[in-house]
């Protein structure tokens, strides 16, 4: 693999500070993984990315989220590569070329649209941009992924009765035997957490989306596609809320401050993590944003 190559310090793209461990008032860091694998962390306008350069994605994106000084800005949709890392470690445009892949936000790009001035909100939005930043998804537009993308409207507009800020994790479950594709490996779950302030006390909820086929013998599915090189089967989307324990367990990522102020009534599963196209017991299969539970 190659070397981390730097053309800045990850502490200096245009003087960026990205996420800020101190946004609710409580001390919420940018959790670490519990895997040992090497990372580095990037920081842009409002988040950061702990980046996994052998997967070539990002292992956690933390975002700071003030609902109060929200913009609603023109979509940019300019996908740039990261200039502080090798291009060859970023999952890139050859990725999603002459495909039905979408390149999905990890940080969604209207949560990232706030700041004390319009030009500070439409620079949040351009660095959302980054390859750093994105993960394939399947295209396919259904219920499923919808409620995924309004999660974080949801618990903003909850949160405005205590307070209007969200601290957002989310990332993709990089897991060893995703479906090879194009020199990557194509993570089947991605997982999101908020963390916020209710009634003066740190809370947080966890979710999880899977774009996994309902195919009998998926293992044969995934590796007859990556034989003819094409893109694994994928989708439709099913959203989860889940024990934010389960959802440590399954990406290894150290969340265990949020996990202890979970606001969803289940213990975590004792078993092993369910696989892709799976789900535990006290995993709530989410059919309307009424289904969440805060």
């Amino acid at each position: 693999m190659a070397e981390l190559v730097f053309a800045q310090t990850a502490q200096d793209l245009d003087g960026r500070t990205g996420y800020d461990p101190s946004f609710l008032g409580v001390d919420v860091p940018v959790p670490e993984l519990t895997t040992g694998h090497p990372t580095a962390v990037f920081l842009y306008l409002h988040y950061s990315v702990l980046f996994r350069p052998d997967r070539r994605f990002a292992a956690v994106t933390a975002l700071a989220l003030d609902g109060a000084h929200l913009f609603s800005v023109e979509r940019s949709d300019s996908w740039g590569l990261d200039p502080r890392i090798a291009d060859e470690l970023q999952a890139g445009p050859a990725v999603y070329a002459d495909n039905d892949l979408d390149r999905g936000h990890l940080v969604m790009r209207a949560s990232s649209t706030w700041g004390e001035t319009e030009e500070e909100a439409r620079q949040a939005e351009l660095d959302t941009f980054y390859f750093t930043n994105a993960a394939p998804q399947a295209s396919r537009f259904n219920q499923g992924r919808e409620l995924w993308l309004g999660l974080e409207e949801y618990l903003q507009e909850h949160a405005a009765t205590f307070d209007r800020k969200l601290a957002v994790f989310a990332g993709p479950v990089l897991d060893p035997a995703d479906p090879p594709y194009r020199g990557i490996q194509i993570p089947l779950r991605f997982w999101k957490v908020a963390a916020f302030v209710q009634d003066g006390e740190l809370a947080a909820t966890g979710y999880l989306l899977d774009q996994t086929p309902l195919v009998t013998d998926l293992e044969a599915a995934m590796a007859e596609a990556s034989a003819a090189g094409e893109i694994p089967p994928l989708g439709p989307f099913r959203t989860f809320q889940v024990p934010i324990a389960d959802i440590a367990a399954l990406s290894g990522v150290d969340l265990g401050r949020l996990a202890a102020v979970d606001r969803l009534a289940t213990a975590a599963t004792e078993e092993a993590p369910p696989a892709p196209g799976q789900a535990a017991s006290g995993w709530v299969q989410l059919s309307s944003l009424r289904d969440v539970r805060i």
